[in-house]
């Protein structure tokens, strides 16, 4: 069966039987990073995602807005699992005739965005390639009592995202974004999220990830999700690319979190409709409260 009959998250699933098991891995496949037992206070996280001209980007755009994407992705993933970035390798596939100083373009990008999350870049590989490709592997951290996963959460949490949803792509918001680390840790020191992940792939598809993960549905109420300018509703919930937060919170600490906006603005964070107890449905609920489900997918690349 080729990898366009099964999707991308079926072939996953298929290659998990792969990973690695030792006692050191508290979580492999299945979340934004890799969680592994660093000390007795902290976890260590790895995560890795790789960029190929035609496909996650064209002709045209700068290199460096592509080396800034590159790390930045990376970033993001350890934001959704609470934790700061560390230290990162990349490899790249290069074109023999890609000139040298389009090469340092692409690694200026790297290191602007490495630099403003304090990531140290400490390696890698540099090869011969029919097309360009970037790959960052990133290390990160998190204090033990810290870590959010996807699994958490549970009936009668609120689902929130950091920021409004859609148009990344026709905007140009996907390559100069801001990973969410300040507001990740602002909710694992004082909230702490259920659940939590990067609203990558669009906001059904992510917080499907979510959905199965923790075994539960959720309703979307869709007067309440945060649009970007000209965006619809099925845009916010399929564009992708937008690299906000999505996470969940119990009801008491919700209503804690939206009184704490309301004094300070340092963070925006919008409510936009709870966890139910059915398992992997996602429901969209309109103003009369009439609700209509949807499949919890976005993009995937087969």
């Amino acid at each position: 069966m080729r990898p366009s009959h099964l999707g991308e998250f079926q072939l996953i699933d298929r290659l998990k039987r792969f990973q690695g098991a030792s006692p050191r891995v508290l979580k492999a496949i299945g979340d934004d990073a890799a969680v592994l037992a660093l000390d007795k206070k902290r976890y260590q996280l790895f995560t890795t995602d790789m960029l190929i001209a035609g496909l996650h980007f064209s002709r045209g755009i700068s290199l460096a807005a592509v080396g800034y994407k590159a790390m930045a992705v990376n970033v993001s993933d350890i934001a959704a699992m609470g934790g700061r970035p560390a230290f990162a390798v990349v490899s790249i596939g290069v074109p023999l005739k890609l000139p040298a100083a389009e090469i340092e373009k692409l690694y200026y990008g790297l290191k602007m965005c490495a630099d403003a999350f304090g990531v140290g870049i400490v390696g890698g590989d540099t090869v011969r390639s029919d097309k360009l490709i970037i790959n960052v592997a990133l290390l990160g951290e998190v204090e033990r009592d810290r870590l959010v996963l996807r699994s958490g959460a549970n009936p009668g949490d609120r689902v929130f995202v950091t920021g409004p949803l859609g148009g990344s792509l026709k905007s140009g918001r996907h390559l100069w974004f801001v990973p969410r680390v300040k507001e990740a840790r602002f909710l694992v020191e004082h909230f702490k999220p259920t659940a939590m992940i990067d609203a990558s792939d669009g906001l059904a598809g992510d917080l499907g990830h979510i959905l199965k993960e923790s075994g539960a549905g959720a309703v979307i109420d869709e007067a309440k999700v945060p649009l970007n300018r000209g965006v619809t509703l099925a845009g916010a919930l399929k564009d992708g690319e937008d690299f906000e937060l999505v996470f969940t919170l119990p009801s008491l600490k919700a209503k804690k979190l939206i009184q704490y906006t309301k004094v300070n603005r340092s963070f925006r964070f919008f409510e936009i409709g709870e966890i139910v107890a059915s398992p992997r449905k996602l429901f969209i609920r309109d103003v009369h409260g009439r609700k209509k489900e949807i499949e919890p997918k976005g993009f995937e690349h087969f």
